[in-house]
């Protein structure tokens, strides 16, 4: 894969999580191809460890549970004695406790908002943290890159606790980003469509599935291959001077 030099991650080290299946396993690969060493955080440490053999080198896995403050800070240690400072953050770790609102558990509704909104929140915390004090604001190097979704734009039954936290990272991410503008931190949210990874099942197989796809205005599922441009301009040089943007990488599904 060749890249534009604007794209490369040469020399720089990212922390992604929710790395051990779907869109977080595919930008460690996409992340390792454009020369940058990734630090695979997520808590099926089995998975994250079978990916970063397979990725080589570059990689290192870390246990972490994005619920949990203490791992937090736990991963992001050991991430950087193995690979060095991190500059490049991806908040991707999220679930999903399907189902009407009358019907989703106290403990399913939890899980969701400590996973997806208060997860992301410490996590681009740490990196930025950790940002500062490695001399980021000098650099102007620091890159945060929040995991959100279309659903934050839309409404519909069954899922109305994954589209409210994802509605609060977008959010999120331009608070963020204005309260680390001049500390040489970009903060900066991708908003992807509906994509075949583990968090969806096998509902995209079903009945209800199928009609959902034939009504989206392109009438088929968005590639994961499509999030990897913007992806790679938002954690590389090439976005210097963007910060606060909430992107829509949807295919059209939201029109």
């Amino acid at each position: 894969m060749t890249l534009p030099l604007p794209f490369s991650l040469a020399g720089r080290t990212a922390l992604i999580t929710g790395a051990s299946s779907g869109l977080g396993a595919h930008f460690a690969r996409l992340y390792a191809q454009a020369g940058a060493k990734v630090v695979l955080a997520a808590r099926r440490t089995d998975r994250i460890a079978a990916l970063a053999q397979d990725i080589g080198p570059a990689a290192h896995a870390v246990a972490m549970d994005v619920t949990s403050e203490d791992s937090i800070t736990s991963a992001f240690a050991a991430g950087e004695a193995a690979l060095g400072p991190i500059a490049i953050v991806v908040a991707n770790a999220g679930t999903s406790a399907p189902g009407r609102a009358t019907h989703v558990s106290e403990a399913g509704l939890r899980m969701v908002t400590d996973t997806n909104f208060t997860g992301a929140y410490l996590t681009a915390r740490e990196g930025a943290r950790r940002m500062m004090a490695a001399g980021v604001k000098e650099t102007g190097q620091g890159r945060i890159i929040l995991i959100g979704s279309i659903t934050a734009l839309l409404t519909g039954e069954g899922d109305s606790a994954y589209a409210a936290t994802k509605a609060a990272i977008a959010h999120l991410g331009r608070n963020l980003a204005r309260e680390w503008v001049r500390q040489g931190i970009n903060v900066n949210t991708i908003q992807p469509g509906y994509i075949q990874t583990e968090i969806a099942g096998d509902f995209f197989e079903t009945d209800l599935g199928k009609a959902k796809i034939a009504a989206f205005h392109r009438r088929r599922m968005q590639p994961i291959e499509s999030l990897d441009a913007m992806m790679l301009y938002f954690a590389s040089e090439a976005s210097a001077c963007v910060t606060g943007a909430v992107i829509n990488v949807d295919d059209g599904q939201s029109l």
